[in-house]
Formats: structure tokens, sequence, C-alpha cells
């Protein structure tokens, strides 16, 4: 567990965008200056409101997207330096699980083809015979029958379908699993079967996790540590408990205390923390501490210096003047 199988320094995202017949673009500064440590065997968790760059991170990462600037070490190796050649290579070991389950899977290819076709393109089943029984192994490890490979994605569930998903990504049996929202767009029941999935092939194949959601209970299950997220840059990291129970930054205050309780007295004596204004624009993002304009406790120094992710308590980290 002290192993770092992925590390992220600096990574930074820039997005050029155009502003229309006669006004200047602008740059969207989606991932500005994130750095973490991921440990081999443990699910880090990456939280933060739409549009705050947590998906562009993990896509980053993938090399989906290029980064503009910082390193993003894996297994020792720099993949912002690598071509797509070496890239390819690097890919067998991380795997991505995307959000939706209705629009990641292709529509005209069976359930069988779709698990077996990264198989085939990577020479790890050259044989048909043994990709079939490959393809069956992995939908058991999912939960699903063999003759779902003969199945169509519309003929499935939503949670059916996001299970064919993750055989997809263990296809390859990779080191890394990024999972996007996984359990987003499924109903509440079946987000938990997911989860509980997950934590077990977790556990059965050694398999580490960067578990991207806007969910804060779903991470609180599922992660080792968390990482929260704000207009592009990291506002406070700390293992589970510790975040919950302690938090440091008002950021991360203000997003537990929107999370309801179920318990209807509690709910009530509790306090409540209501943000004011809105999110920001990347085009424009404020000086100083990028949540400032938001903050309950902002002070004059917030506006002017932007301040540095630093270890506050032992293994818990903030970017707050304050904290």
């Amino acid at each position: 567990m002290n192993e770092s199988l992925l590390e992220v320094r600096d990574l930074t995202k820039h997005f050029q965008v155009s502003g229309g017949i006669g006004r200047p673009g602008g740059t969207v500064r989606a991932v500005d200056g994130v750095s973490f440590r991921l440990k081999r065997g443990e699910t880090l968790g990456l939280v933060g409101e739409s549009g705050c760059g947590k998906t562009t991170t993990g896509r980053c990462i993938l090399k989906l997207e290029q980064p503009s600037g910082g390193s993003i070490l894996f297994e020792g190796t720099d993949l912002a330096t690598l071509g797509e050649r070496a890239m390819r290579k690097v890919r067998r070991r991380m795997q991505v699980i995307f959000q939706d389950p209705y629009s990641s899977l292709n529509p005209r290819m069976t359930v069988g083809q779709i698990i077996a076709e990264p198989l085939k393109v990577h020479g790890i089943a050259p044989e048909p015979k043994a990709r079939e029984a490959k393809v069956a192994q992995l939908l058991e490890q999912v939960g699903l029958l063999p003759q779902h490979a003969q199945r169509y994605p519309h003929q499935m569930s939503g949670g059916q379908r996001q299970r064919v998903g993750i055989a997809r990504a263990l296809a390859l049996e990779p080191s890394l699993i990024i999972c996007d929202e996984p359990v987003s767009a499924l109903d509440v029941s079946i987000q938990a079967q997911i989860i509980n999935l997950l934590e077990d092939l977790q556990k059965r194949l050694g398999l580490t996790y960067l578990f991207i959601a806007h969910d804060l209970s779903v991470v609180r299950h599922i992660s080792d540590r968390v990482v929260v997220m704000y207009l592009g840059k990291i506002m406070e990291v700390a293992e589970r408990n510790a975040l919950y129970e302690e938090p440091l930054h008002p950021y991360t205050r203000a997003l537990l205390a929107a999370v309801p309780i179920p318990d209807p007295k509690l709910e009530a004596s509790r306090e409540h923390t209501v943000l004011r204004g809105e999110v920001p624009s990347p085009l424009k993002p404020p000086s100083g501490c990028v949540f400032h304009t938001r903050c309950p406790l902002a002070q004059p120094r917030c506006a002017a210096e932007v301040p540095q992710l630093r270890e506050i308590r032992p293994g818990h980290w903030g970017a707050c003047h304050l904290a």
C-alpha cells in the first residue's frame, strides 16, 4: 500500500476557446496545477462540483487529452512524454469505466464482441475459442451469465451494461482503473450493487482505483483517501475518516453540509453552510484563492495571495490561508 503506482505532479490542462465574431478568445483553465499520489491497492476519491476538472484530470492521466503541462508518473514512467506507440503498451495497465453505460458501448456489437475487442487488439487471446472462454470468465467475474455474450447492449438494463463496461476494463488485467462517475447514471439500488462489485474485484484482483464522483456518500463508502477539487485546483487531501469528520477547508465543509442526514432531528439541528454566488468561469478564475468569492470566511489576503497546498495535520493537506 505504500508503493506509488501513480504520481501526478503539477498537472495542467488549458483549452483555447474562440470568442466569436468581434470578441476576443480566451483560455479555459480546466486543470490548474494538480498534484497527488495514488498508492498501489488503494482507492483515491476525486470529488467536486460539476466543471471543477475531475473528469479532465482522469482523461489527461489516460492521455485521452494531451496535458498542457506537468508530469504523470505511472509505474515510474512519465506518460506526458510518451508518443502514441509507447502509450499503447502502457494502456494495457490502465483502463477506464465510463460514466454512461448507455453511450459507452457500441450498439452494433454484441456483448461478447465488446469484451473480446481489447483482447484481439492487444493480441492476448489470438484464437477465437480462447477469446470466447476468456469472455465467459470475465462475464462470470462481474456477475453476468455466459449467454449474455450473445446479447446487444440495448437488450440489457443499465446496471448490466455497466457490468459489461467493468468486464471490458478487466479484460487486459490492468493495475489501475479510472472510474469516471461509474454509478451516477444508475438507480440507487443498482449503485450499491456496482460499488460492492468494484470493492470485491479490488480485493480479489489487487486493483487500484481513481474514483471520480460528485456524490460524497458514495466516495465515503469506497475510498481510502479523498481529493477535493474546485475550479481546477485541489482544496484538500485527506484520509476518508479525517476528511468527513474534521474537514479543514471551508469548501469541503460546505460540500459535506449539503449532504442530507437520514435522521430528521439531526438534520434539523445541524448547521448548514450556504455558499453565495455562482461558480466562477474557468475563463476568468478569481485572483488569489479561487474559492474566495464564495467563501464565508474570506479575508483580503485570500483575494491577493494563492494558498499553497500544505500538510496541516499528519496526512491531511489543505490549500487555505485560514486553516
